[in-house]
């Protein structure tokens, strides 16, 4: 699979481009974008290795080592899809310690099954009771290499990027292409510019590897002032990997060698660029674009230059577009339906002539709406959820009450906001999170803690010792109460346990339960009733940036430096999911609303959002320029609105897959978005220490659905960021670090006073 064939070649020799991504399923030099064949960053190396010429012995060579390294890890799926593309006899490998049956396939789309069998009867097993047993450690899962971990491997199939031709030209080739580019109609011009950086970073890297160290110092100061200015962060990066020996097991190169960088480009675009390669006999280039581009062709006209700076700026080019067309099942699950009583003004009420026609009706239709079944949703036991219980159900029906008190949000009738600054928090808040009714308060901090306040007058109490459980009457209606320690009572708690700073944290639903995650790898779920830790999860070998509960409880979602997000049960000691795919650090993670899928923002500059049930990515998404740090799902379930380092924040289209929207004015890192219960605001914070409010109904009313034409990939954004902020509001010193909604739509932020 040598990256550059030495010597010239006739223009009839030279291989097409593949010009439709579903034009030849065994051809797809990118179908399974690297997830397939891995459990982890560090074993998807090999995953863009699939064409190679036959014939080449050091070809052979390569393409026998990717095999020996996808059965050692157990990957026996993906070595037999391989070896029957290349073309190799069955007994190629060594059939001696071939791969063990029940090994984990590598047909899921980025997830690793951990304890076998289908997804179904994985999740089928979890239970929701806590009392039951952790399962037995899989066997066959396949082993989580480490980001950056040297793998010999893989290193072998860096000999690719030996070189045949004159060094010297490298520099010629590329300012050729420079200058045919420069030379074409504008309408081609910024769709063929897009090659200029994929081909500037293995050109570069190629001399690098080939110890051309002066050759390679100069091409870069020439040329890397030519990239977009969203790639300075990665040429920063690639500039230090000026010697051959820099090069071996680092992470930064294994991404660039390994994952193909996509193009979206029109035929009318890419039949000049071929055209232009064949005449001159540009082997150097055709080989690099063949080898490490995937070009992904629409008909149509070509795309502008403000389309495509929309959708680029990732690590790996754009999101190809079969990726975005799986069925996602956005809709809302059937709420579970539960009397709502009459409370005290009610019964009043009906003592008086006249008004229980009044309230009834009110109370009649709250019931009436949970009837009611979204065609877009999930089968109710698409995935298996906890059941209900009695409390779960009485909190239900003060979601419900409250709900009848929510008021109704508008360009005309904004939010009040209650901001709670953390003063003197010289042990440096990191991550900060509220009760769904809104009477707790917890927050991370780097000192390895995690403490909780009540932010209502009720204080927060222990359970009472054993012994003294044994005395109360647990037949009484007080029950909850009495066993609750009056001596303890106090109006915050400290929980101690991690050893490193705490950068994630979730309540559970229930308000029982709390989650944190920390630099020390690990994940713990503390009881609220006892402020203990209840149970640490390992799993990640590095720290774990963030973690959240799933909208049902029972699951949560982890995601960290390893580049693997993972599934959990509270009763499960191991993850039931993991997802390969992100090519840098999980930022941030959410679970939709209907708990049927999970959103993962990345350092790769990429959003993904993956399927509970089976472990696939359904949806990718790009178009920010900068590490992603906030997701926010819309109640309904059909949008989502993310936010970077870019300071923007941009608006997608779950059904369709693409990007609608894009909101100007925050100027630093926003790390907290928040739709109102009814999504018709959308809230951000940012450590530019303001809270932004959007009109998100004029945005999505403002959605055209003739916008989304899937098929050429065009998106039009409209200049509207001003006409869509209805409030910007400072704080004095205090980065907003967190939102929250009550459920009467009164707005909470948090952050640490940073004077």
């Amino acid at each position: 699979m040598a990256a550059v064939q030495g010597g010239l070649v006739e223009a009839e020799e030279v291989k097409d481009i593949k010009t439709e991504p579903s034009g030849d399923a065994g051809g797809n030099n990118n179908a399974n974008d690297g997830r397939a064949l891995s459990t982890s960053p560090g074993s998807s190396a090999p995953a863009a290795v699939n064409k190679t010429p036959s014939g080449a012995p050091e070809d052979q060579q390569t393409l026998l080592a990717v095999l020996q390294f996808l059965r050692k890890n157990k990957l026996a799926e993906s070595v037999e899809i391989l070896r029957r593309e290349a073309g190799l006899p069955e007994d190629v490998l060594d059939p001696k310690g071939a791969d063990a049956p029940g090994a984990g396939s590598g047909g899921t789309g980025g997830s690793v099954d951990l304890d076998g069998g289908d997804a179904s009867s994985l999740l089928s097993r979890v239970t929701v009771s806590s009392a039951a047993p952790p399962p037995p450690p899989p066997p066959a899962a396949a082993p989580t290499k480490a980001p950056g971990e040297d793998q010999p491997d893989v290193n072998v199939v860096l000999s690719a990027y030996s070189q045949k031709g004159d060094t010297a030209l490298y520099g010629v080739y590329y300012n050729g292409l420079k200058r045919f580019i420069e030379s074409v109609l504008d309408c081609h011009r910024a769709e063929l510019s897009q090659v200029f950086y994929p081909l500037f970073v293995h050109m570069y890297l190629e001399l690098v590897y080939n110890n051309h160290e002066a050759e390679a110092k100069l091409f870069f100061d020439k040329f890397s002032g030519d990239q977009e200015c969203y790639y300075e962060e990665d040429l920063r990066i690639l500039s230090s990997l000026s010697k051959r020996e820099h090069m071996r097991g680092n992470e930064t190169l294994l991404d660039f060698r390994t994952s193909k960088f996509v193009l979206r480009i029109s035929r009318d675009s890419y039949q000049l660029l071929k055209r232009h390669l064949q005449e001159r006999q540009n082997n150097q280039i055709w080989n690099i674009i063949q080898e490490h581009l995937y070009i992904d062709i629409f008909d149509g006209m070509p795309r502008s230059k403000s389309q495509i700076d929309a959708m680029s700026g990732s690590l790996a080019g754009e999101a190809k577009r079969e990726a975005n067309k799986t069925k996602v099942y956005y809709g809302l699950l059937k709420e579970p339906e539960i009397e709502l009583p009459l409370d005290d003004e009610d019964e009043e009420a009906e003592n008086e002539e006249g008004k229980p026609k009044k309230k009834k009706p009110k109370k009649d239709s709250m019931g009436s709406k949970s009837k009611k079944q979204d065609p877009n949703a999930p089968a109710q036991t698409r995935i298996p959820l906890p059941e209900l219980k009695d409390s779960d159900k009485l909190d239900k029906i003060m979601y419900m009450k409250e709900s009848t008190k929510k008021i109704r949000l508008g360009p005309d009738n904004l939010p009040s906001i209650c901001f709670y600054t953390f003063l003197n928090a010289y042990q440096g808040l990191t991550a900060a999170d509220f009760t769904d009714d809104s009477s707790l308060i917890a927050g991370g901090f780097a000192d390895s803690t995690v403490r909780v306040w009540s932010v209502t007058p009720k204080k927060l109490r222990k359970v009472k010792s054993a012994a003294d459980l044994s005395l109360i009457d647990k037949e009484s209606d007080d029950v909850l109460e009495r066993i609750m320690d009056e001596k303890t009572a106090s109006e915050s708690k400290v929980l101690y346990g991690h050893s490193g700073p705490v950068y994630g944290i979730s309540f559970s639903p229930d308000r029982n339960y709390l989650l944190s995650s920390s630099e020390d790898g690990t994940i713990r779920l503390w009881s609220l009733q006892t402020f203990t830790c209840l149970v640490g999860y390992k799993g990640h070998n590095y720290p774990v940036w963030d973690t959240q509960f799933s909208p049902h409880g029972h699951y949560f979602i982890s995601g960290g430096h390893d580049r693997v997000a993972r599934l959990w049960a509270t009763d499960h000691y191991q993850p039931l999911r993991m997802f390969s795919g992100h090519l840098a650090d999980i930022t941030c993670t959410r679970f939709h609303p209907n708990s049927n899928y999970v959103a993962t923002g990345s350092s790769d500059r990429t959003i993904r959002v993956w399927d509970v049930l089976n472990g696939n990515c359904v949806r990718i998404f790009t178009g920010h320029k900068g590490p992603i740090h906030a997701l926010a799902f819309s109640p309904n379930g059909k949008f989502l609105a993310s936010g970077a380092t870019d300071g923007r924040v941009l608006l997608w289209d779950i059904g369709h897959g693409l990007m609608f929207g894009e909101l100007k004015g925050h100027t630093e890192t926003i790390y907290s978005l928040r739709f109102s219960r009814d999504g018709e605001i959308l809230a951000s914070g940012s450590m530019d220490n303001t809270v932004r409010l959007w009109d998100a109904t004029k945005a999505f009313d403002d959605l055209e659905t003739d916008d989304f034409t899937a098929t050429t990939g065009h998106v039009h954004l409209q200049e509207n960021s001003q006409e869509l902020l209805l409030g910007t509001y400072m704080t004095k010193a205090t980065p907003v670090v967190h939102l929250h909604f009550t459920r009467r739509n009164l707005l909470l932020a948090a952050g640490a006073y940073n004077p």
